[in-house]
């Protein structure tokens, strides 16, 4: 089948619910920003909603052979008894490849490796290249492998302390539908996809536009997706293969990096990206650029969407991202006029409790009251699930209610609400003794942040040097960073009540500070800080330690 006729085909079952799905959601004004925040050794992507703080990720930042990246390496040792080999990948310990992590193809990638390198100048066609029979799983590694050997490798585990990275000779490539899998030809279907119908949909399209010699895995988020995008993502990830073969070809060092999996911020916005999204703010230059090209390849038309921030004050203080993240997590959830969530995870669920609080009574009596908190519990539940992914099944204590409309208008607000959830989920109306039951599938690991802030001046002890005395704890620092470390030009980020103080007056502390030390110093208020905390930053955003002993 032709890429047209796929596509002429594709769209009597999928073209009509999308449209129908636009005419629902046409009349929706919400508007949805992506905020990323890029620190030394974090990076964390905060998703809003009309300004509203919806979903939150963080993760440390990428490391030199991190998982996915792919090597041509040499064979360093044999392990008859392991029945593995260990792999020199330029790492400073030897990674560690077993006989069954060849992968059934481990022979045709070898042949086809050495056709590319005979010739330095042509490259040998993929679509020519020969499926040879499948390795034997009984099989020895003396016998596939000898020391000083090239092999084409993956990482699939980082390396642990003493321990190298751990490979693999069956390679994959991951985009944000499929995963392709080269010398290999076979098209599974992820089976979190339920519907035999669009099972057999997904399969046949891929089919019908895969290349020869490869195998393709079709990712959950692919459900429902039209032919012309699927494709797209093929040709970028046949791209990547093709370009990794091509560094094999022309480069003679080994071992060599001929393809590096995409860096965690792009990772996670493989998974979080929407084409609704209105802005996506980064502020960091590099990782701008990534962001940029990434969303050029999936989605053109919304490359002007990402922006670079270069504002003084912190990007999660700038869109308030900081205060949401440390009023949203913990057990209690204030939402509006006084009313309260009680979220606590126990072994076998979540459990929510609504309270009123002090909360002022309806002049419509005390049912109205009780529906006005319950819907405004139901819209903070729903950010709260996204937010902290609580998957599994969460049980919540409405306030009871006696009228049965009022139960009726509750659930259809927390289906409505839930509508913008990408987990599967589902909803059980009010029981008699006013619980709300739902499941929901987990699509992250877990998001669990700390908002009780570490005294960072007693650090437990409970008594702190005289606070009167920190700005003059804090000037001293200046003198040395400038005086005997030589930085003239940086920023010292403090929590806002200390910024205000330092900033008071015509002649302020701070402008005090500049006419001693020059006009490089700069005070920046940063919400993240707890009271008498303080970091030092360069003028490229760099951390600079200026903790002493006796500080420790």
């Amino acid at each position: 089948m032709s890429i047209n006729a796929a596509i002429l085909r594709e769209r009597v079952f999928v073209d009509m619910p999308l449209f129908l799905s636009k005419i629902k959601f046409c009349n929706q004004d919400m508007t949805s920003e992506l905020v990323i925040d890029v620190q030394q050794n974090e990076i964390s992507i905060a998703l809003l909603e009309d300004k509203n703080l919806v979903e939150y990720q963080n993760e440390p930042r990428s490391a030199s052979f991190s998982v996915g990246n792919i090597y041509v390496a040499k064979v360093k040792k044999l392990m008859p008894g392991l029945n593995a080999s260990f792999v020199d990948v330029g790492y400073e310990r030897d990674a560690f490849l077993h006989y069954l992590d060849l992968g059934s193809q481990f022979d045709s990638y070898e042949k086809y490796i050495k056709q590319v390198q005979s010739d330095r100048k042509k490259l040998y066609p993929f679509s020519k290249a020969m499926r040879l029979p499948d390795l034997k799983k009984d099989g020895s590694v003396q016998n596939e492998l000898q020391q000083g050997q090239e092999v084409l490798v993956q990482i699939v585990k980082e390396p642990i302390s003493t321990k190298g990275p751990r490979l693999t000779a069956e390679l994959s490539f991951a985009g944000r539908y499929l995963v392709l899998i080269p010398f290999d030809d076979k098209v599974s279907v992820s089976s979190k996809i339920k519907s035999g119908e669009e099972r057999a949909r997904l399969k046949q399209l891929i089919h019908s536009i895969k290349p020869k010699n490869v195998g393709v895995i079709v990712r959950t988020v692919a459900e429902g997706k039209r032919v012309a995008e699927l494709d797209t993502e093929l040709k970028i990830l046949m791209k990547r293969w093709e370009d990794a073969i091509e560094k094999v070809q022309k480069t003679q060092k080994r071992p060599q990096l001929v393809y590096e999996e995409t860096s965690r911020v792009v990772a996670m916005l493989r998974d979080l990206f929407n084409p609704s999204y209105e802005n996506i703010y980064v502020n960091d230059n590099e990782v701008y650029k990534e962001v940029k090209h990434y969303v050029t390849l999936i989605a053109p038309e919304k490359a002007h969407i990402v922006k670079l921030y270069t504002g003084s004050v912190p990007i999660f203080d700038n869109f308030n991202v900081t205060k949401q993240i440390k009023s949203s997590f913990g057990r209690i959830v204030n939402y509006k006029h006084g009313a309260y969530l009680y979220i606590e995870h126990t072994e076998a669920l979540h459990v929510v409790d609504v309270n009123s609080g002090n909360r002022t009574r309806s002049a419509n009596g005390q049912e109205a009251n009780a529906l006005d908190v319950n819907l405004g519990a139901a819209d903070e539940l729903a950010r709260q699930l996204r937010l902290r992914d609580m998957g599994g099944i969460i049980v919540v204590d409405f306030i009871d209610m006696h009228l049965a409309e009022d139960r009726q208008i509750l659930y259809e607000r927390m289906c409505k609400n839930m509508q913008k959830d990408r987990a599967r989920h589902n909803i059980l109306p009010l029981s008699k003794f006013g619980l709300m039951q739902i499941t929901r599938q987990r699509v992250r690991p877990a998001m669990d942040v700390n908002v009780e802030e570490t005294c960072p001046t007693c650090f437990g002890k409970g008594k702190i040097k005289s606070s009167i005395l920190f700005t003059d704890q804090l000037e001293g620092k200046i003198d040395k960073l400038v005086n005997k470390i030589g930085i003239k030009t940086f920023y010292l980020h403090v929590h806002p009540y200390v910024a205000a103080y330092i900033n008071q007056g015509f002649v302020s502390l701070k402008r005090r500070w500049q006419m001693k030390y020059g006009l490089g110093v700069h005070v920046i208020a940063s919400q993240k800080l707890a009271f008498l905390q303080y970091e030092f930053y360069d003028n490229k955003k760099q951390f600079i330690d200026m903790k002493e002993e006796s500080e420790m």
